[in-house]
């Protein structure tokens, strides 16, 4: 490893302890994630998330204590700059969209390879979304089910254009590209729609960027 690679600092929170094992073990390997700390359950991950500060949190759904969905919204409520990945052995809708909807910012299966797990936390770390293709059509099969939502009125053409393209799963530095503005210009339009429209994070508006047909599904 060099020293110019920017490592990933990521907390493990699954009551699992084989399934913590096995990822740290293909972590370790890897040059741009660092495991900072490993929690068995949701109440430990909030504690713990709170102390490291990690720069991703990959959490499991169900387990003792407190679970995965509850310990998501408790993170990003104190610490929003924190980003989660969901990892879980099913996919029901209800989970599913009660995790982004907490603010989760990807969702991975357990069944999933190592590699895509990590692609996951990249993603995250990246300010992207990642979702299982399992996952994404669903979702896209729930907005496009979906009728007559909100207007859109409350966003300025601009925040339009920025919200078309989170819709479309860009970083900020994409989304800087695509509308000829700085990273950090993009950012910060990002953390104005966010505030504006009252989401937890950028899959919550990547979502609600398709659902009000600003962008189209994907999967």
């Amino acid at each position: 490893m060099t020293d110019d690679v920017q490592r990933i600092r990521v907390l493990l929170v699954d009551d699992h302890a084989v399934v913590r094992m096995g990822l740290r073990a293909f972590f370790d390997l890897q040059p741009d994630i660092e495991v900072v700390g490993e929690a068995s359950d949701g109440s430990e991950g909030v504690a713990m998330t709170r102390r490291l500060t990690p720069d991703v949190v990959l959490m499991d759904l169900l387990m003792p204590n407190m679970d995965g969905v509850t310990a998501i919204g408790r993170i990003k409520a104190e610490l929003p700059e924190t980003e989660i990945v969901t990892m879980t052995s099913f996919i029901e809708e209800e989970k599913v969209t009660a995790a982004l909807e907490a603010g989760a910012s990807g969702y991975v299966l357990k069944d999933a390879e190592a590699e895509e797990v990590a692609q996951a936390i990249r993603a995250a770390f990246a300010g992207e979304v990642h979702l299982d293709p399992q996952v994404a059509r669903l979702l896209a099969q729930r907005m496009r089910a979906k009728k007559d939502p909100e207007p859109v009125e409350p966003l300025t053409d601009r925040e339009k254009d920025v919200m078309r393209l989170l819709g479309q799963g860009m970083s900020n530095k994409e989304i800087g590209a695509e509308l000829f503005i700085t990273e950090r210009t993009a950012r910060t339009y990002v953390s104005n729609i966010l505030g504006k429209l009252g989401l937890a994070s950028r899959t919550q508006a990547a979502l609600w960027a398709v659902e009000h047909k600003l962008a189209e599904p994907r999967g």
